[in-house]
């Protein structure tokens, strides 16, 4: 037998009785915990629109959503209110998710998360409920979850790490030394100490191309010095067999300007595209880059964050 007629009839009588600020003020008086009544001014009771519910919880809610002012003068807390005829294992989870919507709609034009108090108003044939109102009993191991969720969140702040530390991480060594320190410091401070990682990396496995022409990429692009020609040549020298790769990247950012003016004129070094009209254009120069990087294997999101070329341009290279 179908019952999905049945339970949208019991959705809609409880939505209608409960839209009304004066029914909800004496459902909440009756059945919030008294700690978090006590914060509660019901005077102040806003019916809320929940029309920022993403596209998947949609079928699924027949929830009340109230705000309420707090007693202590500052600050928000919602009600939400789901009513269920027919018991659901995972309600604690799917009403989280609900809460979680409802902070972020609130703190898009607030500075702190509200409280959302869940409640749940049951009236189906089964009693008494059937299933834990603690979400974290919907987990395999409720103990871990609890560990995990009701402490702070793991938190890697490379910079406390020391440099000689982040050598020793192996595969992710290249990555944590760049970001640590590329905002941080010239370039040039980093050369030494870069380029016998990227040596070490290379030699010892821990580093492929593709990982080494979006590091290189990013050093030359995203890092700041005031002798761009010392710092690409040391790369070059150091690395003769990525020297084509450096010097096309490096030819790319001098094309969009970024070179310009930070090298005060000097020709020395490695000469980028000005022998046997290899200066081909902006565009061009992005397209070569992309060309490779796509050929050592970075997925196109990558290559287009990266380079600023579009799906299209990168559609382009193939014909």
């Amino acid at each position: 037998m179908d019952n999905s007629g049945t339970s949208h009839a019991h959705d809609a009588f409880f939505k209608i009785v409960m839209s009304q600020p004066e029914a909800a003020r004496d459902f909440l008086n009756l059945h919030l915990p008294p700690a978090l009544l006590a914060i509660c001014d019901l005077d102040t009771l806003q019916l809320e629109s929940t029309s920022f519910v993403d596209a998947d919880l949609k079928p699924y809610i027949s929830d009340i959503l109230w705000s309420v002012e707090t007693t202590r003068g500052s600050g928000y807390v919602y009600a939400l209110i789901e009513h269920q005829s027919k018991p659901e294992k995972y309600i604690t989870f799917r009403m989280l998710r609900y809460s979680v919507a409802a902070m972020q709609r609130h703190l898009d034009v607030h500075k702190t998360l509200p409280l959302v108090i869940p409640v749940l108003f049951y009236a189906g044939k089964r009693s008494p409920y059937p299933f834990s109102m603690n979400w974290l009993d919907a987990f395999e191991d409720p103990e871990m979850a609890a560990a995990l969720y009701c402490r702070d969140f793991p938190l890697v702040d490379i910079t406390r790490v020391p440099d000689d530390e982040i050598l020793r991480h192996r595969r992710v060594a290249l990555m944590e030394f760049l970001l640590k320190n590329i905002i941080r410091r010239d370039l040039m401070e980093l050369t030494d100490t870069l380029t016998d990682l990227l040596v070490s990396q290379l030699e010892s496995g821990y580093t492929t191309e593709k990982t080494l022409l979006a590091a290189i990429n990013y050093a030359v692009r995203d890092g700041d010095t005031d002798d761009y020609h010392r710092f690409i040549n040391t790369l070059a020298q150091r690395l003769p067999q990525q020297r084509e790769t450096i010097m096309t990247v490096a030819q790319r950012l001098r094309e969009e300007g970024r070179l310009e003016g930070r090298m005060e004129g000097r020709e020395e070094g490695i000469q980028i595209g000005e022998e046997k009209g290899l200066i081909k254009g902006k565009l061009e120069g992005k397209l070569e880059v992309a060309q490779q990087m796509l050929a050592s294997g970075m997925d196109r999101h990558s290559v287009m964050t990266l380079t600023g070329l579009s799906d299209d341009d990168l559609r382009n290279l193939r014909h």
